[in-house]
């Protein structure tokens, strides 16, 4: 890898079918500046999410690549699944990584989001901080409706002309939203319970939205395969809203009900900032703990540096 890079994210309607899952995952295998680190599915949210980072350039390329494969495979009159949808590519965004800032990933967004309208024909809304408009800023705006009421939803051409492709939903493949913004955490936790309102209340009542926290945004989602109920967040801004925060807070909603935490997941990858302000949380590090100088694996790094 050289010294510009730049984290992508894209999430595919597909979190059941193997063979489909492969092959857009074999879109960024074997690519020179590219690499993939991770890819993660869910049978009960019927979603697969990618983690890559690469050169600008490459990158770019390997993403309309499998932009191109997930049109071909995902039809979503057929696609049932927990989690939100309007796309079989339902969004992809672009992350400043290493040499590379918010600009350079809105640079890139943008050239896929019209390589995307031009060569498959898929309407694409620019979000975050590539947003057109402050209303398409927020992801959930753009998504509201769904697949289904897209297309009613886009014919109000003032609010919802798309930003690239054509102004009116592709048939099976639906409208992306692609853009750059900063790192988020996608972090649920599973609550022992088979309620669907329970999950739901609590995902109100922290989110944003709902008067919660200025940095999540949550829903409620029934694991039904597992006969248990989720509360799926993203956090926004992990070192304004902790993960511990969002957790803890969860497990005090949920005594409400008389509900206990399972457990809970990390989607994709997240920075270690993230988890070491956790660490400092529960084991209440004094302010003198410094994870540059304390931690060994941040001190190998110096040294190969």
């Amino acid at each position: 890898m050289k010294n510009q890079l730049l984290e992508c994210v894209p999430n595919y309607s597909e979190g059941r079918d193997a063979a489909k899952i492969e092959k857009i995952a074999d879109c960024f295998r074997g690519k020179e500046g590219v690499r993939l680190l991770d890819y993660q599915t869910d049978k009960d949210h019927n979603r697969m999410v990618v983690t890559v980072i690469g050169e600008p350039e490459p990158l770019r390329d390997a993403v309309i690549a499998s932009f191109g494969v997930a049109v071909d495979l995902i039809d979503l009159n057929k696609h049932e699944g927990q989690h939100p949808r309007m796309g079989a590519v339902d969004v992809i965004p672009f992350i400043p990584c290493r040499g590379t800032t918010v600009e350079d990933a809105d640079r890139i967004a943008k050239e896929v989001a019209q390589a995307v309208g031009e060569k498959y024909n898929v309407p694409v809304f620019l979000y975050e901080d590539s947003a057109s408009a402050p209303h398409r800023q927020n992801l959930a705006a753009i998504r509201k409706g769904q697949f289904e009421g897209m297309a009613e939803k886009m014919q109000d051409k003032e609010l919802w002309a798309p930003d690239f492709g054509p102004d009116t939903i592709h048939p099976t493949a639906g409208v992306s939203a692609i853009g750059a913004r900063m790192p988020l955490v996608a972090f649920n936790v599973n609550l022992d319970t088979d309620r669907f309102e329970v999950a739901d209340k609590i995902a109100k009542r922290i989110r944003h939205i709902g008067g919660g926290w200025r940095y999540i945004k949550a829903i409620g989602i029934d694991l039904s395969e597992k006969g248990i109920m989720q509360v799926s967040m993203n956090l926004t801004n992990y070192q304004k809203t902790a993960v511990y925060q969002a957790f803890e807070t969860v497990k005090m909603e949920a005594r409400r009900f008389g509900v206990n935490v399972l457990d809970a997941e990390v989607v994709g990858l997240l920075p270690m900032e993230a988890l070491i302000d956790c660490a400092s949380y529960y084991l209440q590090l004094s302010e003198d703990f410094d994870p540059m100088k304390q931690i060994m694996e941040n001190r190998l790094l110096e040294d190969e540096e």
